[in-house]
């Protein structure tokens, strides 16, 4: 899947993959897909239940080096 932009949260712990994604998405566009790299555990929770509450669309993970690259699409 292709994305528009990435935030790198690797090393990063709870809340802060969520914090920096919200900022992020907030300047994107509709539609555009943001792909998170997170290597807490607590993201594979987090990340989902804020494209929930915030209108976000949750596309899912994928393991990589080191963590795992959550994909969501920005809400309107």
């Amino acid at each position: 899947m292709e994305w528009d932009l990435e935030v790198d949260c690797l090393g990063l712990l709870c809340p802060l993959p969520v914090l920096r994604s919200r900022k992020v998405l907030a300047g994107m566009a509709a539609g555009q897909v943001l792909r998170v790299l997170a290597s807490d555990e607590m993201a594979a929770i987090d990340l989902p239940h804020f494209c929930a509450t915030a209108g976000h669309t949750y596309l899912g993970a994928a393991p990589v080096a080191g963590g795992q690259a959550y994909m969501i699409r920005c809400g309107a």
